[in-house]
């Protein structure tokens, strides 16, 4: 379905067999890391008679030395209807058939100090039958840190801004405006994190500039994220730092499931489950009407970082 839409560079083959890639490379790097946890592979095939066809290969590691729970899935998949979530800003194509691949990773650490992580690459082309079909390109990456450092933020935006910096001026202050839009738990008014890069529906350039932004962006993961692991992941902590983490995750939580697109794209269109919510935590908190002790570390987190702020 995908050929005339996706000719040169960004052939299925050539996308499929770079996503698959980029899940090796990261595994691998946050195993050598990690130094303790192993990423169990779960090769997967949608049987005859689901919503959806096609194949995947999540990877998950639980209970490591660094990282309590860390999911990179891959996935490529095909259905006859691409649902609601998918067409809100391409209306002309609600109902088409679809196919869409992509990598989703989510890790959540061990320690409160080192921020949980976000990033995601994925391309979808739908046509309707008898005509050309429409390729774009989505993702990014951002941070959700439970303490605050500014030398952490400003290393990840300054990695996701040069990562873009090839593909134009403009690239960097819109997708990082559009995390900050994007990110957020709208029945709270807060961000979930500090924000990062974000973008969708992206086909400015045709295809092939779609797919060298898509790699330079998860190539670019890696360099964002390992660094603040290292300074941070040798950082004591406590039962308070721990308390807080498990409870601004569950603000994490709410996010995925009540705005998340890419969770809704993959239930709507009978997606595997297991790999859908392979971003959620092992272990989470809620509190009613929870505050923090005024001038604490707990409280410079809502009042500083979690807000929409020029990092670079």
């Amino acid at each position: 379905m995908m050929n005339a839409a996706t000719a040169t560079d960004a052939n299925p083959s050539t996308v499929r067999a770079y996503l698959i890639d980029l899940q090796a490379r990261i595994t691998a790097a946050i195993e050598a890391l990690d130094g303790h946890g192993a990423f169990l592979t779960d090769a997967w095939t949608k049987p005859p008679g689901e919503p959806l066809q096609g194949d995947g290969i999540t990877k998950i590691m639980e209970g490591g030395a660094v990282f309590e729970r860390a999911g990179v899935g891959f996935s490529h998949v095909r259905g006859p209807k691409l649902p609601p979530s998918a067409t809100q800003h391409r209306p002309e194509l609600a109902g088409a058939p679809f196919e869409a691949m992509g990598v989703s990773l989510v890790f959540h650490p061990q320690s409160p100090y080192v921020p949980t992580v976000h990033m995601n690459v994925r391309m979808i082309a739908a046509g309707h039958p008898g005509a050309e079909p429409v390729c774009w390109f989505g993702g990014g990456m951002d941070l959700t840190p439970y303490y605050g450092f500014d030398e952490d933020c400003t290393h990840f935006h300054r990695v996701c801004r040069d990562a873009l910096a090839p593909f134009g001026d403009d690239k960097y202050p819109r997708f990082k405006q559009w995390c900050d839009e994007y990110f957020v738990n709208k029945h709270r008014g807060e961000p979930r994190g500090i924000g990062g890069i974000f973008y969708d529906d992206f086909a400015e350039g045709g295809a092939a500039n779609g797919f060298a932004l898509m790699r330079s962006v998860g190539d670019a993961f890696l360099d964002a994220y390992l660094p603040i692991v290292q300074r941070r992941a040798g950082m004591p902590w406590g039962e308070r730092e721990r308390e807080h983490q498990l409870y601004r995750r569950g603000r994490y939580v709410e996010f995925n499931l009540v705005w998340d697109r890419g969770t809704h794209f993959g239930l709507q269109s009978g997606g595997r489950t297991e790999s859908i919510l392979l971003s959620m935590p092992p272990r989470v908190a809620w509190a009613y009407q929870r505050q923090p002790e005024p001038g604490s570390a707990e409280a410079v987190l809502t009042e500083r970082y979690l807000v929409p702020r020029d990092w670079v």
